[in-house]
Parts: structure tokens; C-alpha cells; sequence
């Protein structure tokens, strides 16, 4: 039988492909992933923002295909419960769900004034009010995730689905040198040292491939 596959868009733009190759690593999932060609409607749909909802990520197994981000989640975290995509206290768990489901819909203007590239350095950006209300609504989310579960992940000791659904905004933070609290500031060191994060962070890097709507001076 075939290993399930990933289908995900670039590795330096692509937030959305992020979380859900992240879902996937940290669910233990042994599978296969494929880029999807950069003129799909689907990849430019999730790189440009034009939609709210992406055929980009998608997981197939055998039979069976998911491609909404949260779907994903919770599908992996049926077949792999040990994983702990999702914390096991019933509160803790709800919690998770609603900081995950405020990230799959929210924060649209830090996502159009702050997209995601890895690649990218862009020291004394400036942040405008809307998107700065968004990141304090974030790190709002990461302090009290944090003061409760006693870190260093949101949710405990290890990294669970809203730790990936948050794990593109941390490289936006490094991106565009978003100014945050020492919490949140030691929140984003921890993700991005993680060893999936690292691997992804060097294929981004390596990437040829450019969206020329998103590579702009700032």
C-alpha cells in the first residue's frame, strides 16, 4: 500500500503547507510530501491570500483525502492519539481547540502585512495599527497559553496542534523583527529550535522557486 501523501505548496511562503506538514511530523505519520507546481490555483490561492479556505495542504491516504488545516489535525489526532496533537485535560483541550480555530480564522491583516517568507529580513519594519492589534491578540494567546501550562510549548512539554497552528507566525515575527515581550520573545525561540522547524526552515532556504507578487521591497 502506498504511504500517505502530503501535497504542499512553497516551503518559503506557504504558512498554511507549513502547519500541516508539522500536524503530520508531530503525529509521527510516516508519509510522503509533494510540491505542488506554483501556478496551481490551489498554491496561489493559500501564497496570495485569496481565499478563505485552500485545497493546499491536503492529505491522502488510501482512500481518504482531508485538505482543510484543522480537519487535518483532527483526523491525525484519531489515528494517533499517543502523539498528543490534543492535551488529554478535557479544558486544556477545548482551550486548544478555540486558540487553533482563532488562528485558522482570524489575524487577516498580519497575514496581508506580514506574509510569511522565510528567506526575508526586513529590520525597522514598519508595523501599522491593524496588524499590530492582531499581534497583541496573539501574544495575549501565547502568555496565558504559557502561564497556565507552564511551557514550553502552549499547551505543556511538548508541541501539539496549536503549537504548529502558531508556528508560521513565529518566522513572521523573525521575518519583519516584530517587536514582543520576553515570554513571547523565549515562545519563538522554542519553535523555531525545533528540529522539524529547522529542517523546514533549510529547505525554505534552498527553495528556487519565487511567487513574484510576494517577493517585494519593503
Amino acid at each position: 500500500m502506498d504511504k500517505p501523501k502530503l501535497m504542499i505548496a512553497s516551503k518559503n511562503y506557504g504558512s498554511w503547507s507549513l502547519r500541516g506538514w508539522l500536524l503530520c511530523k508531530m503525529s509521527g505519520l510516516d508519509f510522503d510530501e509533494q510540491a505542488v507546481p506554483a501556478d496551481d490555483p490551489s498554491t496561489r490561492a493559500e501564497l496570495l491570500l485569496l481565499s478563505p479556505s485552500f485545497l493546499v495542504p491536503s492529505l491522502v491516504n488510501g482512500s481518504i483525502k482531508v485538505w482543510d488545516t484543522l480537519a487535518i489535525a483532527e483526523y491525525l489526532n484519531e489515528k494517533f492519539p499517543e502523539a498528543g496533537l490534543l492535551p488529554k485535560d478535557s479544558a486544556a483541550r477545548a482551550r486548544c481547540r478555540s486558540v487553533s480555530g482563532e488562528m485558522h480564522s482570524g489575524f487577516s491583516n498580519l497575514r496581508s502585512a506580514l506574509p510569511m517568507n522565510i528567506k526575508g529580513n526586513y529590520p525597522g519594519f514598519k508595523v501599522w495599527a491593524g496588524a499590530q492589534a492582531d499581534i497583541d491578540r496573539i501574544a495575549t494567546i501565547w502568555r496565558e497559553c504559557l502561564a497556565a501550562s507552564k511551557g514550553p510549548y502552549l499547551f505543556g512539554a511538548s508541541p501539539c496542534m496549536a503549537d504548529a497552528m502558531y508556528a508560521p507566525v513565529c518566522t513572521r515575527f523573525f521575518t519583519y523583527h516584530v517587536k514582543l515581550d520576553p515570554v513571547c520573545t523565549d515562545y519563538c525561540k522554542t519553535i523555531m529550535a525545533m528540529p522539524y522547524m529547522s529542517e523546514w526552515v533549510v529547505a525554505a532556504k534552498n527553495e528556487p522557486e519565487e511567487v513574484l507578487e510576494l517577493d517585494v521591497e519593503f
